[in-house]
């Protein structure tokens, strides 16, 4: 069985690198949004032409930019959606909340001093993991029904 995974939410740290790593040798293939912050901010005037209100510009990047996250969370058998601890990912939040109303298997990734703050989301996921390496760990138990050593 092969599992088609969307990563999710915050672009500032690395732990979708680590998850890809430690998934290595799984029958798993990876998805995502634009991790470059100015081309994801900026794709829609680059495309599409110069916008002199921030508004606007705003509104064209993120139209371009939903058109691959819905693509992706779509083709997706599971959804990770990461929430960092620096910055508030109000994307990440309707990334799960579409994920779940597709019905798609969703694993949530925060720290626990977001646990109070994200509890509607946390309830609508299979999984609330704190660490890269606990959805690995997920993942190889779904692949391979085998618990970490």
């Amino acid at each position: 069985m092969t599992l088609n995974i969307y990563l999710s939410g915050e672009i500032h740290t690395d732990w979708r690198e680590q998850i890809i790593d430690g998934a290595k040798g799984l029958d798993v293939t990876f998805n995502s949004p634009v991790t470059d912050h100015a081309a994801s901010d900026d794709c829609g005037v680059a495309i599409l032409g110069e916008e002199p209100n921030k508004f606007w510009h705003d509104n064209k990047g993120a139209k371009l930019n939903a058109i691959r996250t819905r693509k992706g969370i779509q083709d997706a058998d599971i959804v990770v959606v990461r929430f960092g601890e620096k910055y508030k990912q109000w994307n990440a939040a309707f990334d799960a909340g579409f994920a779940a109303a597709l019905g798609k298997s969703l694993i949530i990734l925060h720290g626990a001093d977001h646990q109070h703050a994200l509890k509607e989301i946390d309830a609508a996921a299979l999984a609330v993991a704190e660490r890269p390496d606990q959805v690995v760990e997920i993942l190889r138990y779904v692949l391979g029904g085998s618990l970490p050593a």
